[in-house]
């Protein structure tokens, strides 16, 4: 390389667009250019928000698979994707990342629509290492000879389909390197007996003083040398981190310092060519390279805009989010009623169960990255006559549908789904929007769905959850509502009532269901509106809805959810079903597509689901424009 060209160690950056110019750097290098990276992405996502404490993390370990691989022919695959701002840095997205996750921005993922680096759109935990063995048999298929990479946090590690994976890649031998990033953490601190597992050998400075030791002595005695490794396998399952993976047919290597550049980039050299499945397992800290981001790393994981020389500050705001009405509710209901128990899958901070973890630890359940087992564990425990209520992202209770129906819901038990982030999230962009909760759970019988439009009435309904004999959900968004005083006691509301909110003379009636009620009593008055809020999917106040329909000539829906099969849908059955034909209906939701990643209310004007789009509809629709 020519020393011209890089006048100096903190000048590197600007130079690198690519990983082919990545290459042409020698390996005393790198250091400075992991901490140059290091710190353009603290400066860009100080400015934009995002996810930082993860990516700092994997600054050495993706300069070291660049460097030592041939991408993008050459096939990485990261999981969930928090740790990609490096990788698109080094991609090409240098100047983009400083619009990371807003609409004129890369997404905050790895998206195949993007960048032909981007081997596999994720958002979601557990999927690389069943993605990246089939592109190996796929490139096997095909004899391109590519290679396949999974990278895959030791949080990622605890769902079942990774070990899916693993199960089935060590069977077959397929030509497969998973490295294992092993940082503690997933969002919240790591829980299950995996974990333990691997802090517990790790942490033992037994375990490689005692090998160390014993191969350096017998390495002079052939036959004993010989003899003591046979035994060293029978005796590796109380030493060494790898004996599980091996079980499973990989061949294990680490752990090693996952920030020491030069010596990992050996060791990928060293594996990179190798046949069969392996399995490299390196060692890293969250928020390495920022102070604040090291000592609490959960708290920088997704983070808003701040100074970087102050660090995040707490908002100032007394207003109420959803997800805080949810945690002051279910505390109080605990307080109540010795029955209540709260489960999350690994999200413990987000969904808002902090205080309840703290205050009634024996009924708090963090089961780590398994939606699956959750639901299932929760529909075990209402068996024994608990109240159990999961709390959930509406996109991460996609993956537990079979057991929502099978588990939960064809056996009529009393589980409480609370589910946060529902419709429009924003800047997580497609695999995080919570677009499809109420068409997928309204085909499910005798599950009640409740869509609250205000802070008070998320209080109601999770208070009429608790009281229902069987499944129940209360879908909330992500944000803030105006209130800022909850109710005093655990009122129920009654099952399946709308309530009319204003009586127009135009006509024309809406029937919001949810938060987006606001947009329809912005121009009420102005458009002499008739206002529903219909509180409930399921069971649908159809005799409201009948009532409307015998005296307007106009009935709009209006929800933050797909059309498809949405409530919206459920209004259009039962008109049809009743063979009401007076009426004209439209339907305002969210289209037939992806919705990608921008600020909340951006997108849902953008959208047409707020106070303007809804005048536009009723406008055009009623011919009065």
């Amino acid at each position: 390389m020519d020393n011209m060209r890089y006048p100096s160690d903190k000048n590197l950056l600007p130079h690198i667009n690519t990983p082919s110019e990545l290459r042409t750097l020698p390996i005393e290098r790198l250091p400075h250019l992991a901490q140059e990276v290091r710190e353009y992405l603290i400066d860009c996502v100080s400015q934009s928000g995002g996810h930082l404490a993860a990516g700092l993390g994997a600054v050495e370990l993706t300069i070291a698979l660049h460097y030592t691989l041939n991408t993008p022919d050459d096939r990485v695959v990261w999981d969930v994707g928090h740790q990609c701002y490096a990788h698109k840095v080094l991609t090409g997205r240098r100047e983009e990342l400083k619009r990371i996750r807003q609409s004129d921005g890369p997404a905050g993922f790895p998206c195949r629509d993007e960048s032909t680096f981007d081997a596999f759109g994720v958002g979601h935990s557990s999927t690389s290492i069943s993605a990246a063995l089939g592109m190996s048999l796929g490139a096997q298929a095909t004899g391109s000879g590519r290679r396949s990479i999974a990278v895959i946090g030791d949080g990622g590690m605890t769902a079942g389909e990774a070990f899916e994976a693993l199960n089935h890649a060590g069977g077959i031998e397929a030509d497969l390197l998973v490295i294992l990033n092993d940082n503690e953490m997933s969002i919240s601190e790591n829980v299950g007996a995996l974990s333990n597992y691997l802090t517990r050998l790790l942490s033992a400075p037994l375990t490689g003083s005692l090998r160390r030791g014993a191969r350096d002595v017998l390495r002079h005695v052939p036959p004993v040398h010989q003899l003591a490794r046979r035994t060293e396998e029978h005796v590796k399952g109380m030493l060494a981190p790898g004996t599980l993976f091996e079980e499973l047919g990989f061949n294990y290597f680490g752990p090693v310092d996952g920030h020491d550049l030069p010596g990992l980039i050996q060791v990928l050299q060293n594996l990179r060519d190798q046949p069969g499945p392996r399995l490299l397992h390196i060692v890293t800290r969250k928020g390495k390279g920022y102070a604040p981001a090291e000592k609490d790393p959960i708290s920088y994981h997704g983070v808003g805009r701040f100074d970087p020389k102050h660090g995040l500050t707490k908002s100032a705001s007394g207003s109420l989010s959803y997800t805080d009405v949810f945690s002051r509710w279910i505390c109080r209901a605990a307080a109540e009623d010795s029955r209540v128990q709260a489960i999350t899958p690994a999200m413990r901070e987000g969904s808002g169960l902090n205080e309840f973890a703290e205050q009634f630890p024996a009924r708090f359940f963090d089961v780590g990255i398994a939606e699956q087992h959750a639901i299932t564990f929760a529909a075990g425990l209402a068996c024994e006559g608990t109240k159990p209520v999961v709390a959930i992202y509406s996109t991460f209770l996609q993956r537990g549908y079979d057991q929502l129906i099978h588990d939960v819901a064809l056996q009529r038990l009393p589980v409480i789904f609370a589910i946060d982030r529902a419709g429009i999230v924003g800047a997580d962009g497609a695999t995080h929007q919570g677009t499809y909760d109420i068409s997928f759970l309204r085909c499910i019988p005798d599950m009640v769905i409740m869509a609250p439009s205000s802070a008070v009435e998320c209080w109601r309904m999770l208070s009429t959850g608790l009281t229902h004999t069987g499944p129940s959900a209360i879908r909330y968004p992500r944000g803030k509502d105006n209130a800022t005083k909850l109710p005093d006691d655990l009122e129920p509301i009654p099952v399946g009532k709308a309530v009319v909110k204003r009586s127009g003379e135009s006509g024309t009636v809406v029937l919001a269901f949810g938060p987006l009620l606001a947009a329809a009593e912005a121009v009420a008055d102005e458009l002499d509106l008739t206002i529903v809020d219909m509180r409930f999917v399921k069971p649908l106040d159809t005799e409201t809805i009948a009532d409307i329909a015998s005296c307007h000539h106009h009935i709009v829906t209006i929800e933050e959810n797909v059309i498809s099969g949405g409530a919206g849908s459920a209004v259009s059955e039962f008109l049809h079903r009743e063979g009401v034909k007076n009426v004209s209906i439209t339907h305002m939701g969210l289209p037939d597509r992806p919705i990608e990643h921008g600020e909340r209310d951006e997108l849902l004007a953008t959208l047409g689901l707020d106070a303007q789009g809804l005048r536009q509809v009723v406008l055009r629709e009623d011919n009065l424009d």
